[in-house]
């Protein structure tokens, strides 16, 4: 028995230093908001869609490390080897920040008009998450 009141007690405690993800909801169809909170894979889900469509060093809300520099490809004349291959290198460095994302499968991205179509596999902690994103 401790000396110390039940809510003192730190052997029940989690570590400060323990995180698991939670995120709010967002309706992926209607981009918006749902005010529930979900966790696990889909609070990574939701993680993933916020930091790709997150323009890198725009808002100084954000860490520079958040977000993803894909402006630069909309409006110039790149390859497709080159789109892909340095695209994939900074979605890669951006969402391997998150402490569950391990890595990235399967990229491809294609640019149609304005935007870029990417489809990726992102490896997580807890499982894998398909992604087809147009940005």
């Amino acid at each position: 028995m401790s000396l110390l009141p039940s809510f003192y007690d730190v052997r029940d405690r989690k570590s400060i230093n323990e995180y698991f993800p939670r995120e709010y909801e967002i309706d992926f169809a209607e981009n918006r908001l749902t005010g529930r909170i979900v966790e696990g894979l889909e609070a990574i889900r939701v993680w993933v869609w916020c930091c790709i469509h997150t323009e890198r060093f725009r808002y100084a809300l954000y860490s520079w490390q958040y977000g993803v520099s894909l402006e630069k490809y909309l409006g110039q004349t790149t390859t497709e080897e080159y789109l892909e291959v340095d695209s994939q290198a900074e979605i890669e460095e951006a969402l391997k920040i998150h402490p569950y994302i391990t890595g990235i499968d399967g990229f491809q991205v294609s640019k149609n008009g304005t935007k870029l179509n990417i489809k990726l596999t992102v490896k997580t902690k807890l499982g894998k998450i398909e992604v087809s994103e147009n940005v």
